[in-house]
This record gives structure tokens, sequence and C-alpha cells, in this order.
């Protein structure tokens, strides 16, 4: 059950342009994380220019304000479907969107069934609901 969070800059996209991103996104985590359809959480955040802050970490990237955060939480998926997520999404937002890889940033952290609940404070995992 991944949650992803998108950060953009504000101002950068049309409407169409950022559900255009948002569903890149989804399709990829349908293929190589295996989500299943409707598992789809994701909150989109627009900053003020100069609110998103990412340097290059000494790889000699250069970031522009078309800059793209994804942060996924999930569990379950290991290296070669992270690699996997990373490749392909900076394929496709490259193909469909013309997103630079240098704007590209994306983390993936791991929790367990015991953190989530989906609604009406029952943890659904853990009650076999899922």
């Amino acid at each position: 059950m991944p949650l992803v969070r998108i950060d953009i800059i504000e101002n950068r996209r049309t409407p169409d342009e950022v559900k255009k991103l948002a569903d890149i996104v989804q399709d990829v985590m349908r293929e190589t994380f295996d989500a299943p359809a409707r598992d789809r959480y994701q909150i989109i955040t627009e900053h003020k220019p100069g609110n998103l802050i990412a340097e290059d970490t000494g790889l000699g990237y250069t970031r522009t304000d078309d800059l793209v955060m994804i942060q996924i939480t999930q569990q379950g998926r290991d290296e070669d479907n992270k690699k996997a997520l990373y490749s392909t999404l900076a394929e496709r937002l490259k193909e469909q969107t013309g997103l630079s890889g240098d704007d590209l940033i994306i983390a993936v952290s791991e929790n367990t069934p015991a953190d989530w609940s989906f609604g009406h404070g029952v943890a659904q995992f853990l009650e076999g609901q899922l």
C-alpha cells in the first residue's frame, strides 16, 4: 500500500500536467511495485519558488524550477523493485513530460503492516481485512 508524496514548485505546470505526472507515478508503481488496482494514495504539494530546495549532493546535477521530489512510503519491495521504479519513472517522465533526470529526486521508505489504517481507526492489515 504505497503512500506517495509529490512535491513540485507552484505555477510551473498546468492542472492537466500535474495530473499526468501523478498518473505516470501511479502507472509505474503498478508495474514495478505490483501495486493493486485502486491502491492509489498520493499527496501533491506545490511550493512557492525558493521553498523547495535540492542541491546535487556533489553529483554535478543542474536543478531547475521543474524539480519533482517523490517520496514513497511502502512495504515489501526489494532493491530490484526499487531500482526498476527509479529507472522506469525517470524514463517515463522524460518521455511523457520532458522532465530532465537532473530534476527528479525519489526517496523510498519502508514501513510495516502495523503502520497503516485506511479508515475508521482500524488497522486493516492486522485485523485481516487486507
